[in-house]
């Protein structure tokens, strides 16, 4: 007597459409939020150039949270160097560019990518500003991801990319 009590009401309220759509959608919000909570993954912005006016195009992708900044920081210069998702967008950097090494310490991040970094573009037939704003937009997009690192210094081989400050656009002389 007291299961039908207990079932009637349930089955009843099964019965109804809007009920069945109601509990489907809160089911499907948990399994998310679930998912969600077991991968950690953060988001982190990226910037790319769009083809056609040299305009900034800003790409979000979802990026797996580690317990190590620098390995966060490592994921994200890789996914820079991948380029943008989208095909009517052009990298910033030729697609050869390699992540070498990074380090972080003492507040100051240490980048440094292969040599085809510092070859032009017009090389490779991508259209753009040049190397140095490639490397401003690196610099600029770790800033931001990253503000609490002091600095960013950026090497290509081992070498260098700029004396002084970046952001105050002095590229380095040979």
């Amino acid at each position: 007597m007291r299961v039908k009590k207990f079932f009637f009401p349930a089955v009843k309220f099964l019965a109804m459409k809007s009920s069945r759509r109601l509990i489907f959608l809160i089911l499907l919000c948990l399994i998310a939020l679930g998912d969600f909570l077991y991968l950690g993954l953060i988001r982190r912005t990226f910037v790319f150039y769009f083809v056609t006016d040299q305009s900034i195009i800003v790409e979000d992708r979802m990026l797996r949270r580690s317990g190590n900044q620098e390995t966060d920081m490592t994921r994200y210069v890789e996914e820079f160097l991948l380029g943008p998702g989208s095909p009517d967008l052009a990298p910033l950097f030729p697609r050869e560019t390699r992540l070498r090494s990074l380090l972080y310490r003492e507040g100051v991040i240490y980048v440094d990518l292969s040599e085809s970094a510092a070859l032009p573009f017009s090389e490779w037939g991508f259209p753009g500003q040049g190397i140095f704003k490639s490397f401003e937009t690196l610099y600029q997009g770790i800033r931001r991801n990253f503000p609490y690192a002091g600095d960013v210094r950026l090497f290509v081989e081992g070498n260098a990319a700029f004396a002084g400050e970046l952001g105050e656009g002095k590229p380095r002389q040979p």
